[in-house]
């Protein structure tokens, strides 16, 4: 596993994980593949990764393209109410119009109808920040969250994505797979530093989420950003296999790790059970 050197803040968000390629589509052999669909979806996803506003060399650098083809597409996704150019940054930045593919993919959506009702009832008996994320890749994407009342300067938004091995909600996810498959997730993950806390060892990092599958649920101190405590369960299908992760999170100004664990993670695990057999029902719905 590679290992790149990378430090965070306590109320500073850690830099995006670099994003998997499309399935790694292959395009020579796959007479239906669309390049202009993959550089145009290419270009949305630049702006999550490379900053909020781009001007176009910066595009076609993060997009692998030219600067003829990056401006056919800039243009064409202006054209269509994705992007717009910001009159005093000089730099081309996403319209809301682009949160509306991530409403369509929210709405509706069964995990989240059948899961809200406990994510709200265990947001407001712990008094403590809840999230519930789904696996992309060897990544967790945030798809709700319902914040501490109290103080906390880690902003979560929904869409934001972290690494399954320096998270709890990943190992949870990871711990409920079968082995082989959780052993492969991490060797094809990029290995590096959030904070000074993060574990990168693969033997320490196996033998967490083994103890995660020992007890049921996975922990993470600060790994991710600093100050933050966090314990994940996983979610599971009615085949048995994990579809998703909920997990708490506490500041270290307010927790120790042995007191989040030994306070929390019951009423974690009860939450990952009730919204477990919610999703079953859903899913089996006609």
């Amino acid at each position: 596993m590679a290992t790149r050197k990378k430090s965070g803040g306590a109320a500073k968000s850690p830099a995006p994980t670099q994003r998997p390629a499309a399935k790694a589509a292959p395009k020579k052999s796959d007479p239906l593949f669309n390049q202009s669909v993959e550089k145009a979806l290419a270009i949305l996803e630049a702006f999550g990764e490379k900053g909020r506003a781009l001007n176009l060399g910066e595009i076609a650098a993060a997009t692998a393209m030219t600067k003829s083809s990056a401006q056919r597409c800039t243009h064409t996704l202006e054209r269509l109410g994705y992007l717009h150019r910001d009159p005093q940054l000089k730099r081309w930045v996403l319209s809301p119009r682009s949160l509306s593919i991530a409403n369509a993919y929210l709405t509706g959506h069964p995990l989240i109808e059948s899961a809200t009702t406990h994510l709200v009832d265990l947001n407001q008996a712990t008094g403590e920040s809840v999230s519930l994320s789904e696996p992309d890749d060897t990544d967790m994407v945030y798809i709700a969250r319902f914040p501490s009342r109290k103080r906390f300067l880690i902003h979560m938004p929904v869409g934001h994505r972290l690494p399954m091995y320096c998270t709890a909600a990943g190992r949870a996810y990871l711990s409920a797979l079968p082995q082989a498959e959780a052993h492969l997730i991490l060797r094809r993950s990029v290995i590096r530093k959030f904070t000074p806390m993060t574990t990168t060892d693969p033997d320490r990092l196996l033998a967490l989420i083994d103890a995660a599958r020992k007890a049921g649920y996975a922990w993470g101190d600060q790994e991710a950003y600093r100050g933050d405590l966090t314990i994940g369960a996983a979610i599971l299908g009615d085949d048995g296999r994990p579809v998703a992760a909920v997990n708490i999170s506490g500041p270290t100004s307010r927790w120790s790790m042995e007191e989040l664990r030994s306070k929390m993670s019951s009423v974690l695990l009860e939450t990952a059970r009730a919204a477990s057999s919610g999703i079953a029902s859903r899913l089996s719905d006609p």
